[in-house]
């Protein structure tokens, strides 16, 4: 049985890539995903989510997350398991003891988590917005032990 955060990330990952206009088709794209729920539960993880319903480009009626611009409606939607198996990771910077690191939009935040949850030693704290992650590193260390920590939650980061 998938968990409930697990539920609710794939409810946010679906409305913002598809348009998505009833309760029954964001109970038949859960079911695609693998998750077996009542209407009743599904209608009370949207009220949890916020979610609303607005007019989209071509007058429908159609499901919008509160906080529009941290999960923005992709053009080549893919499905909700294989966005969450992505950090959005783009790009890393650094300069002095700080690095910025780049994601797709809505990313940054749960990359953040992410990272603060790993407790790595390399790093004291991180900020995170929409799709910008400030993270501040301990002294002494380097460029590339920073990078090397981070190849646990980041897979695709340059080394």
């Amino acid at each position: 049985m998938k968990s409930k955060n697990s539920r609710l990330d794939s409810i946010k990952m679906i409305i913002s890539s598809k348009e998505i206009g009833s309760q029954g088709e964001l109970l038949a794209e859960l079911e695609k995903e693998g998750f077996q729920l009542t209407q009743a539960t599904l209608s009370r993880d949207l009220k949890q989510l916020k979610v609303a319903k607005a007019a989209s480009m071509n007058g429908n009626y159609v499901y919008v997350l509160p906080n529009n611009t941290m999960y923005k409606r992709m053009t080549d939607p893919q499905s909700a398991s294989e966005m969450l198996r992505h950090t959005g990771f783009l790009s890393i910077e650094f300069s002095g003891n700080i690095a910025v690191i780049k994601t797709r939009p809505g990313y940054a935040s749960s990359l953040a988590y992410d990272i603060d949850n790993n407790h790595f030693h390399e790093i004291i704290g991180t900020i995170a917005g929409d799709d910008t992650i400030m993270l501040v590193m301990r002294e002494g260390c380097t460029r590339t032990e920073l990078k090397q920590a981070l190849t646990h939650v980041i897979a695709n980061i340059n080394l």
